[in-house]
């Protein structure tokens, strides 16, 4: 360890967001970047802790002591070494992690100022790409053959680590492109697509086979596949988003959340759509239903695409700021999240039950909303939701639901098919994925060499 008093006398130090002013006028990624000595400077707070509660707390096992101390030292490219140990797509977690690394660390619990690991953890990935650390590794093969179906963080972590192995993998995927969520459902403005490409162009010259357009679903379908590889990787995620089944539905102007995201994405990637079929904010009051970093992602996306104004309800209390009695350590935090699409202007509601959707001429004009509280249930279990006051109509003429993922049912699979990520847990983090993708390859390889 370098410095083992810089937590004392150097304070935490974010590289920030672009300014509002600037950043709503493009989809180019919003937060900035510090120089490389504030973040060496920044490295050098980590106090390698005897017991590194962030390594525990990342799904990943990251080790953000060692990496952290190189980074201080300068030395990049050992950085870099460390954490591709642990993690082979450090460029994306640095960019869209909820850092679960950071809210375990022993700083945030002391002064509230944890050390920057996914900044850190950004940086590095960048310099590794920028100085040429990120090589091609090209393993011997072991004659065998496996499939990954989706190439979202799941699939793409499985790919990677099979690949690694000695396995010749081949991955199908239904979209014109890889990335899954990655690329179709969290904005340019979090992570650009360019980021994405240039490690599928690494993977590739690797080895991994990429076949997109090619949709595998159903048991038949995939049981004739477990047939012609030795085994089968199903990495779908959650494609069904929970739906909200009020009266009057079917007007038009109200989307599912990935609807939107997802073809603007494609829209700066350069698809285009006719006007029936394009998803816009321009001009209009937008409604938001659900408060996760989904509709976050709705908000920041309404704005670039020039709305008139925005609003987002959640049907759940608002959290607390700073602080949650009901969350102590080592449980997530529960707390209020202020995220970049939020600081550029947007009304919250909290406490708000949706009860129709009001139109005219067969399009949505507002939603009907009741206030309400959440009671102790006698008997346990989910509070009661009960009205805490009189029904009101939000003016809204495009309105999202962003209100999560339904967990996928699967029939029983050939064993020699493995179900990782969000296809098999339920929508999660982005880091989970890439961990559940790793956990995969080491059973899938366990199974295969029984044979």
């Amino acid at each position: 360890m370098g410095n083992p008093k810089a937590f004392l006398t150097v304070p935490r130090k974010e590289a920030g967001y672009r300014p509002i002013n600037d950043r709503i006028h493009d989809f180019g990624e919003v937060e900035q970047t510090l120089n490389s000595k504030d973040r060496q400077e920044q490295a050098s707070r980590c106090m390698d802790c005897g017991v590194p509660f962030c390594h525990w707390a990342c799904p990943l096992g990251n080790k953000d002591p060692e990496w952290n101390d190189a980074l201080y030292r300068g030395d990049w490219e050992t950085a870099y070494k460390i954490l591709k140990k642990t993690n082979p797509f450090p460029e994306f977690t640095g960019r869209i992690c909820p850092a679960l690394c950071e809210k375990a660390c022993v700083l945030y619990h002391t002064t509230g100022e944890a050390v920057t690991n996914r900044e850190n953890e950004c940086a590095i990935a960048e310099r590794a790409f920028l100085e040429g650390y990120v090589t091609t590794e090209h393993p011997e093969r072991n004659g065998k053959r496996v499939a990954v179906i989706g190439s979202g963080p799941a699939g793409l972590s499985a790919a990677t680590h099979l690949n690694y192995m000695g396995y010749e993998v081949t991955v199908f995927e239904k979209n014109e492109a890889a990335g899954g969520l990655l690329r179709y459902g969290i904005p340019n403005f979090k992570l650009n697509k360019k980021i994405i490409d240039r490690r599928i162009k690494v993977m590739e010259a690797e080895g991994v086979v990429f076949r997109y357009g090619e949709k595998v679903d159903g048991v038949e379908t995939l049981s004739k596949l477990s047939e012609q590889y030795d085994a089968v990787v199903l990495a779908t995620g959650t494609p069904t988003a929970r739906d909200l089944k009020a009266p009057g539905r079917e007007l038009k102007g109200i989307h599912l959340a990935l609807e939107l995201l997802s073809q603007q994405n494609r829209v700066l990637a350069g698809m285009e759509f006719s006007k029936e079929e394009r998803i816009t904010a321009k001009g209009k009051d937008v409604l938001v239903i659900g408060g996760g970093d989904t509709g976050s992602d709705c908000i920041g996306t309404a704005h670039r695409q020039g709305c008139k104004s925005v609003t987002q309800i959640e049907i759940m209390p608002k959290p607390p700021v700073g602080h949650n009695p009901n969350t102590p350590w080592p449980n997530w935090p529960v707390i209020l999240k202020t995220t970049s699409s939020h600081e550029e202007g947007c009304t919250r509601r909290w406490n708000i039950n949706t009860l129709e959707f009001i139109g005219e001429e067969g399009h949505v004009t507002g939603v009907r909303v009741q206030p309400i509280d959440w009671k102790p249930n006698p008997e346990g279990g989910r509070p009661i939701m009960v009205e805490a006051g009189e029904p009101e109509v939000i003016k809204a003429d495009l309105v999202l639901l962003a209100m999560g993922f339904l967990k996928p049912e699967h029939p029983q699979y050939p064993e020699n098919v493995f179900i990782c990520g969000d296809a098999a847990s339920g929508a999660s983090l982005v880091v989970r994925a890439i961990a559940s993708g790793k956990k995969t390859a080491e059973d899938m390889d366990a199974y295969l060499k029984k044979l």
